[in-house]
């Protein structure tokens, strides 16, 4: 039976304003701590009634007994049996599969020595090839925290564009590259095409062994055997590791040997600190928890079909991307996990930008434009540069600024010139940039996805919704696919039939 939304559809619209005035305690009760970030939710409609009635369709969706179930190991991923076990990688879930993840980390580790120690020859560079979860997680977190490193220069390639293969080609050496091949079923098309042209081109500037200097991320190890690749160089993960939740397993490869053992054990370990929180705190002081609620009041109660994510911090530059496809893949559904049509909005739409880039481009429209548009301002209070302090404070400044403009608005006898107010935001306030800080900001972001989906009774974990266009461009490939008029006359107009 369908949880019952009820009391949430019937939950007032109060002004931030008036939210503020009446409640002195209003900021206290909506901010949290917890691992090295602090949680402002005060400027978003969220009520203690409001949190109220999410913690009663909480209890009634059984949010506990499946957030147990998920660390427990027990097969949460209905649709494909499967269970799901990220947080296993950073040792918070069912005993042996935390086990066989720390086999599979010390592996890896392994790996990353002998490439040190120079086993594989000189290696300056690491071209990283992969799409989707594959690419996105590794990116961010070697973009994030790699910049000063210059242990390794690395390129991670998702597009199957040959322009971005190519960019990293002109950079590298290739007696001096290693290949790294991520594919959880190591048949990715994109990826593949890209591993096989990293191969020719290796050859045809004399590499003698090129399979040898390949490594292989999958959980498909015999696949990758099959391919070509030393089962010594093959980096197993769990079946159960979904590829955007995958950069905790030997998908964070590149930046484990990017960053140094250390620092991605330090990124585990900051993952596990929200994971325990997650697993423990109480709803209403519970970091996932309380966003979600605040997403869905918006979805569900005003209508709002987007999300917006603004990274005061040119170092989380990725991080939108990054959440689009954590959100949108995961909750981008329209079933339940019975197979009936949810009757309700699911995902919003998550983009997003750098602030203060952003505020030159979209702000006009978050500001004075028809979309209610929530807003999550994401911030560093230690700055990732050296030059003059007042980058950092503007910086800082012109976020906690803009949340404050949303929120009061300004009346003007000009109506052009006028602001409504009332428009909601969030605040990550991070007190620095560093391998914990970030495992744990990426883990509440996947906590806050599972929320959601359980209270909308969806399945987050499986992403079927991306398979219909890769088969039909296979088909289309083979020189089949039955396609309408308008897409036939395209493949002939480009010459590709």
């Amino acid at each position: 039976m369908a949880a019952d939304w009820t009391a949430i559809e019937a939950l007032p619209s109060p002004r931030l304003s008036d939210l503020f005035g009446n409640d002195p305690d209003r900021l206290a009760r909506l901010s949290l701590d917890v691992a090295g970030i602090h949680f402002d939710w005060s400027k978003t409609h969220l009520t203690a009634d409001a949190i109220a009635a999410f913690e009663q369709l909480a209890r009634a969706c059984d949010l506990a007994g499946k957030r147990e179930a998920m660390f427990a190991g027990e097969p949460v991923n209905v649709t494909e049996g499967r269970p799901v076990e990220h947080t296993a990688e950073r040792g918070e879930g069912k005993p042996e599969s935390v086990q066989r993840a720390a086999a599979y980390h010390a592996r890896m580790r392994a790996v990353i020595d002998a490439i040190e120690a120079e086993a594989f020859g000189p290696v300056r560079h690491i071209l990283h090839v992969g799409i989707g979860g594959s690419a996105l997680g590794p990116d961010l977190l070697v973009d994030a925290l790699g910049r000063e490193n210059e242990r390794y220069d690395v390129a991670i390639v998702s597009n199957v564009d040959g322009s971005a293969l190519e960019e990293a080609f002109a950079r590298f050496d290739p007696a001096a590259t290693l290949l790294v091949v991520a594919s959880k079923t190591f048949t990715t098309t994109e990826t593949i095409l890209n591993a096989q042209s990293t191969i020719s081109w290796m050859v045809e500037h004399g590499v003698e062994d090129p399979y040898g200097r390949v490594i292989a991320l999958t959980a498909a190890p015999d696949a990758a055997i099959e391919w070509g690749v030393d089962e010594t160089r093959v980096l197993p993960f769990s079946e159960g590791v979904g590829g955007r939740y995958s950069l905790w397993s030997s998908i964070g490869f590149p930046a484990a040997i990017k960053l140094g053992w250390d620092a991605f054990q330090e990124l585990l370990d900051g993952a596990a600190e929200m994971d325990r929180h997650f697993r423990l705190a109480a709803l209403h002081e519970n970091a996932p928890a309380l966003a979600a609620f605040a997403d869905l009041y918006y979805t569900q109660v005003r209508g709002a079909e987007t999300r917006a994510t603004f990274a005061y911090d040119e170092r989380l530059r990725l991080l939108p991307s990054y959440l689009q496809q954590l959100e949108m893949e995961s909750n981008g559904k329209g079933v339940t996990t019975d197979g009936r049509p949810v009757g309700r909005p699911t995902a919003p739409i998550t983009w997003g930008g750098v602030g203060t880039d952003a505020q030159h481009a979209v702000f006009q429209l978050l500001h004075q434009g028809t979309h209610l548009v929530p807003v999550e301002f994401v911030a560093v209070i230690e700055p990732g540069d050296i030059l003059d302090e007042e980058h950092h404070r503007l910086l800082l400044l012109n976020a906690f600024a803009q949340g404050a403009a949303l929120m009061q608005g300004k009346q003007a006898e000009d109506p052009a010139r006028s602001y409504g107010g009332d428009r909601p935001s969030s605040t990550l306030l991070l007190d620095q940039l560093d391998p914990r800080t970030l495992g744990a900001l990426i883990a509440f972001y996947e906590h806050r996805v599972f929320v959601s989906g359980v209270l909308l009774g969806i399945n987050s974990f499986d992403q079927f919704g991306v398979e219909l266009g890769k088969e039909m461009a296979k088909a289309a490939a083979k020189g089949g696919g039955d396609f309408d008029a308008s897409t036939t006359d395209l493949i002939r107009r480009a010459g590709l039939d």
